[in-house]
């Protein structure tokens, strides 16, 4: 089983804000998109019985790393991940449907992917969510123009730094600004709804569909 370490550790924090957000009074269906190694899936769904929990991720590997978390755990709100490649258009999201998700998640996906990744999960949020649904998303980001602290000035440079195959820059990958998200949420029919400080310098952004 695959072992990933900044999930482990970020998962408490995480689950202290999702306290917060969600509902319980009714059943609450989320679609966690680049699901990774299923730690979030896991540790999650253990605190709200009211909730299923679809993840998915591109790569085979993850897939096969988030079945074996979920048999080891035991926990039986969990969907089977689904193989989800978010830079495509939401109908070839593994058949899900408009105004389906209660809730979406995407934790440590948006400073590692292509720009076309972001716009792909903001616009399937857009059309996926119930009215009043959240997309939440998790890592660092640029705040009005500013990173900060300085150890995120390095990260968001060696990240623009990754070398692809073809040996050039990648000036895609790197923390995106919470302005930018704003305008491409509010394109999409969601609004920025919250902000909370985590650990180790990361944010979580919630973005509320109308």
């Amino acid at each position: 089983m695959k072992r990933v370490s900044a999930a482990d550790r970020n998962k408490g924090p995480i689950l202290e804000v999702m306290r917060e957000l969600v509902p319980r009074d009714r059943p609450i269906y989320l679609l966690e998109l680049a699901s990774g190694g299923g730690t979030h899936a896991a540790y999650i769904t253990q605190a709200f019985p009211n909730m299923t929990w679809q993840p998915s991720d591109i790569e085979q590997r993850c897939l096969d790393s988030i079945s074996a978390c979920i048999k080891a755990t035991g926990v039986r709100s969990v969907m089977p991940a689904v193989r989800i490649d978010v830079s495509q258009p939401w109908q070839q999201w593994a058949g899900q449907q408009p105004e389906s998700c209660d809730m979406m998640m995407c934790v440590n996906m948006i400073h590692i992917s292509p720009i076309k990744c972001t716009q792909g999960l903001f616009e399937g949020a857009g059309v996926l969510l119930k009215p009043g649904g959240q997309l939440v998303v998790y890592g660092p980001f640029s705040i009005h123009g500013v990173i900060s602290p300085e150890s995120n000035v390095r990260f968001d440079e060696h990240l623009r730094a990754h070398f692809t195959f073809s040996c050039s820059r990648n000036p895609e990958w790197g923390l995106k600004d919470l302005d930018y998200l704003t305008e491409l949420s509010q394109k999409q029919g969601l609004q920025f709804h919250r902000m909370v400080d985590m650990p180790a310098n990361n944010k979580i952004l919630v973005f509320k569909k109308g």
